[in-house]
């Protein structure tokens, strides 16, 4: 469930530029040509898998509450599992339970990510000069996933992949960029980050990837 082949180069850049208590968060889910991968920001020490002591699968969102709604307003995990994750304490998080999530996540064909993998300590900013230093690496994560769509959330993030100002509150229905990665062209769609001081955006995220890949 993840391209393990990137993951060296991914721990050299948490020791430049994450918190070096933590660990890095990989991308996680369907590996071969997924419907749809989520591009988000950075993971952050609320995640329970950037634990030096974690045995599991490393990969984002485990321990944490809020973006588990949006997938499960999109189906891509059952009323069960999702009632697990807001039950759940960060630290009552298991390996196992977290395998069974992203088997989930890859039978619904979804792969998901961050544009960087090096976790913070907290939520704070990353600068755009962070982010690009995981750009040629975030490039060939889309050639070896080799999604049909890439959902990129909020304009930095955006921005950032399509060398260009992205303001996400432009795009709608099925409205997208063309992002060329060697001889072939890929999907992507600027939708509005749906987490943390975006929050009250998950509905309007929710809808616009429902039209994407309805």
């Amino acid at each position: 469930m993840q391209i393990e082949q990137l993951h060296s180069k991914f721990d050299k850049l948490q020791h430049s530029f994450g918190h070096q208590s933590l660990r890095s968060i990989y991308g996680a889910g369907c590996i071969e040509k997924p419907k749809v991968m989520l591009v988000f920001m950075n993971p952050t020490g609320k995640n329970i898998s950037s634990q030096v002591h974690w045995k599991g699968l490393r990969a984002p969102w485990l321990g944490t509450k809020t973006v588990w709604q949006l997938f499960h307003d999109l189906w891509f995990i059952s009323d069960k599992s999702f009632k697990k994750t807001q039950e759940l304490k960060t630290e009552e998080w298991t390996a196992d339970f977290a395998e069974a999530l992203y088997l989930e996540l890859k039978k619904k064909k979804v792969y998901i990510t961050n544009l960087a993998k090096c976790t913070q300590i907290d939520a704070r900013s990353l600068k755009d000069s962070i982010f690009r230093e995981y750009l040629d690496l975030m490039f060939r994560e889309i050639e070896l996933v080799n999604p049909d769509n890439i959902i990129t959330f909020g304009n930095q993030v955006s921005s950032i992949i399509l060398n260009t100002q992205i303001s996400v509150s432009k795009y709608f229905g099925e409205k997208k960029e063309i992002l060329k990665i060697g001889k072939k062209d890929f999907n992507i769609y600027p939708v509005f980050y749906p987490v943390g001081q975006g929050r009250r955006n998950m509905p309007l995220a929710v809808n616009r990837i429902c039209e994407i890949i309805k």
